[in-house]
């Protein structure tokens, strides 16, 4: 709740310290005493957007500090951990705005963003008046004020799960959807680009072995004649004999050599070996060499038929089979995806049953809560003198979302048989008022974290329904606190706190200030709304009748 609110420089107020009470606080004073002023004040600090202008007159800046106590619990604190910033039991919020319009504002010492002010203050404080549209006249929080009036938070948790899985399902169709459409429309292509690779059937290594295989067969000619007078001379004629001839001469001379031909018979032994194993490398090249001019033409056309697929597929031709593969596995997905694809229909469809069923009993509890609002808000319109008024919670489907699938209005009709229409456009300004006030009494029952403040609600209503109104804002500040702003008696006398709103003029300039009222100076002050300016005895015994009331 609201524990204090420090202004400075704002506008007509140039220094003003408020504590404020749990239960009802009752601001009153003249009209143009700077009522209105405060509120603008503190929806300053709390972010909201209001005037443009609030620095006072000659002031360097003006700056507005708010003091909250949080409880545990309290939604705030989730709202500090996201962002960042301290917590604990006490909020102090600070907003300085500077005369050129600069504003900065800081939570618990921080700096923050407006953003963070308007997130934070949508847990902290509540705001109805005739021209509000923040609160219980936007229809676009009618839903979740029925939902919480309802206690429809499990059927809710039901329908957001229901609604992400349909969500994820259908994210997965989509994507199945799309990967089979983008194989299929490469199908032709594939089929014909697969069945090129296997009827090639290009192997790895087998285009660096066509192209040695090209090149010996193209310079064969050049090189035989020149390999083959090199096998003639290491043959029988050649090396082969002569060495053979002086082996067998060393050796039969060896015996009367005395071991001086040892070495050398061993070293041409030696020789002979390796000169066998050159006449075997060069009979294999005179064989390799020996080639037919048709194989020529055929390894020149495997080797530029390798290479052409590589090409044009943009591949390396060592990798053409593994490529083959690949185009092979996506040829697969389209017999897979269309067994994927009934499954996430088929998922899909389950999904979306589980939405429906959670979404209608979502609706189902909703129009039965319906039923009993309407009943318990007509119930509250009749003491303040609108029993003749109709009051109705319209449900009408909306489009499926994570909230379910229906629409919530609050609508009214003045009087039996007149056309019902929204809140602010059927009813008249002390219609209005009433109208409110009986519907936030019926859905205040969870709504004690949040200070709540009625700016004039009583305006246009006077005597008993007055009294019935004033009744109410006090039962809504039993556990809580309510903050109203009222130029009704009746509604003032129901308060446990009293401050009155004035205007004084110091040195040619008009300020406002807020006195705190004691027991006295309220008989004064009721009185004063009682009579007017001239406060006669009437009228203060008016007071006290109300005060006892």
């Amino acid at each position: 709740m609201l524990r204090a609110l420090d202004i400075r420089d704002m506008l007509i107020i140039d220094r003003l310290e408020l504590t404020f009470q749990p239960g009802l606080n009752a601001l009153t004073g003249e009209t143009g005493a700077g009522k209105s002023i405060l509120l603008d004040s503190l929806g300053f600090v709390l972010g909201w957007r209001g005037r443009a202008e609030l620095v006072r007159q000659g002031a360097a800046q003006g700056e507005v500090v708010a003091e909250f106590e949080l409880p545990e619990g309290h939604p705030a604190h989730a709202i500090l951990t996201e962002a960042g910033l301290p917590g604990g039991s006490e909020l102090i919020l600070r907003r300085v705005n500077t005369a050129e319009g600069r504003k900065t504002a800081w939570v618990n010492d921080r700096r923050c963003s407006g953003e963070v002010l308007r997130a934070l203050s949508e847990t902290l404080v509540e705001l109805h008046g005739q021209h509000d549209d923040r609160g219980l006249l936007n229809p676009r929080g009618h839903r979740g004020m029925l939902d919480a009036y309802a206690g429809a938070e499990p059927q809710l948790a039901a329908v957001r799960a229901a609604w992400t899985e349909m969500a994820r399902a259908r994210k997965a169709l989509a994507e199945t959807e799309a990967a089979v459409a983008a194989v299929r429309s490469e199908e032709e292509f594939l089929r014909h680009s697969v069945a090129e690779l296997d009827k090639l059937d290009p192997q790895p290594g087998e285009d660096a072995e066509l192209d040695a295989r090209r090149r010996m067969m193209q310079g064969a000619e050049r090189i035989r004649d020149d390999v083959a007078r090199a096998f003639a001379m290491l043959g029988g004629d050649g090396a082969e004999g002569a060495m053979t001839d002086a082996l067998r001469w060393l050796e039969g001379a060896a015996d009367r050599a005395e071991g001086q031909l040892d070495e050398p018979i061993a070293a041409l032994g030696r020789a002979l070996i390796e000169l066998g194993e050159a006449q075997d490398g060069v009979t294999a090249c005179l064989e390799a060499l020996d080639f037919n001019p048709a194989e020529l033409e055929q390894t020149e056309e495997r080797l530029f038929a390798i290479r052409a697929l590589a090409r044009k597929h943009d591949v390396a031709p060592d990798d053409l089979s593994g490529y083959a593969d690949t185009l092979r596995a996506r040829l697969g997905q389209l017999e897979a995806g269309d067994a994927d694809l009934a499954d996430r229909r088929a998922a899909v469809q389950a999904a979306q049953a589980t939405y429906d069923a959670a979404a209608e009993a979502l609706s189902a509890l909703r129009r039965e809560a319906a039923g009993l609002l309407d009943a318990a808000v007509i119930a509250e319109l009749a003491p303040l003198k609108m029993e003749r008024a109709v009051f109705q919670t319209q449900i009408t489907p909306a489009d499926p979302g994570p909230e379910g699938q229906d629409a919530v209005a609050f609508t009214v009709a003045t009087n039996p048989g007149a056309p019902s229409g929204p809140l602010n456009k059927i009813a008249s300004g002390g219609e209005l008022s009433r109208f409110l006030l009986a519907l936030k009494v019926c859905l205040s029952d969870d709504d004690s974290v949040r200070t709540m403040i009625f700016d004039e609600i009583d305006r246009g209503v006077g005597g008993a329904t007055a009294d019935a109104v004033g009744r109410r804002l006090a039962a809504l500040a039993q556990g809580g606190q309510v903050l109203v702003v009222t130029h009704s008696p009746q509604v003032a006398a129901r308060a446990a706190h009293h401050w009155r709103v004035q205007k004084h003029v110091t040195d040619g300039q008009t300020l406002s200030t807020v006195l705190p009222l004691s027991e006295p100076d309220r008989i004064d002050e009721i009185a004063r709304m009682v009579s007017g300016d001239v406060i006669t005895d009437e009228a203060r015994a008016a007071a006290r009748s109300l005060l006892q009331a």
